[in-house]
């Protein structure tokens, strides 16, 4: 769930232990969040199994972070720099805020996904907004559609209003009026602008690149010709200095003796 600096060792070792687990454990939770949240038809039993899983998982999430914190080698630094972690693990102990839980599955799948891409921007990318939409939409869909005055009821509209939010159009049809909808709007308003950063960053480095290939292209070809006109001057200087030369014998030959 949090980034390894490349200065903690130990939890760099912890990472490569438990990485894998713990993006399988974030699936089965977002897994069991989308069921509780879709399935409008689901029991009490049913629920409670759920809410059991995500809990576990959830508390899970909390053991890697302690872990994590007790590996550091400078503990409060590693506090400063995963503050955003900790406070997602901490905010969802408040009832009204039950539904950012589910952002804590999203810092697992984001370094698995993040280190599988290996620089391919574009794969990174789509696969963020695909995951932080669909976490987004059960996010504010849970908090929403109980709400009075809600008009965030079902999926497709909190889908379309992810949409919306993520892309930074913003429509304004569709909108929160829970502050447990609203601070899901929130965080994913910052990260449509982070994404959209990357987007453009992206773009001026692919142009950026593509222009310094062609300029080495050009400077590979101005080079490549400059030779072989080189060659050529050398070669025609080659033949006046002959021709220089046969010219006088021929006048040292004329000369009477």
């Amino acid at each position: 769930m949090v980034t390894v600096s490349d200065d903690e060792p130990r939890i760099a070792a912890w990472d490569r232990r438990v990485d894998w687990w713990l993006t399988g454990l974030a699936a089965v939770f977002l897994a069991a969040y989308a069921w509780q949240i879709l399935d409008e038809g689901l029991g009490p039993g049913g629920e409670a199994a759920l809410e059991a899983v995500m809990t576990v998982a959830w508390v899970i999430f909390g053991v890697d972070y302690l872990v994590r914190l007790a590996l550091a080698d400078n503990r409060w630094r590693y506090v400063r720099r995963h503050l955003l972690e900790l406070l997602v693990l901490l905010l969802p102990m408040f009832r009204p805020l039950r539904a950012l839980r589910v952002f804590t599955a999203i810092g697992v799948l984001n370094r698995q996904l993040r280190d599988d891409a290996r620089g391919r921007v574009a794969v990174y990318v789509a696969g963020a907004v695909v995951l932080l939409g669909f976490v987004a939409s059960l996010a504010v869909l849970d908090a929403e559609r109980d709400a009075p005055d809600a008009t965030l009821t079902t999926f497709g509209e909190a889908v379309w209003w992810t949409i919306t939010t993520i892309s930074t159009v913003g429509y304004g049809d569709r909108y929160p009026v829970t502050s447990e909808g609203r601070a899901v709007a929130a965080a994913l308003m910052v990260a449509g602008i982070a994404l959209l950063g990357v987007v453009t960053a992206s773009i001026a480095s692919w142009f950026v690149e593509n222009l310094s290939r062609a300029n080495r292209e050009v400077e590979r070809t101005v080079a490549a010709e400059a030779g072989r006109a080189e060659a050529q001057l050398a070669e025609v200087l080659d033949e006046l200095r002959r021709v220089r030369t046969r010219l006088d014998e021929l006048e040292r030959d004329r000369r009477p003796s």
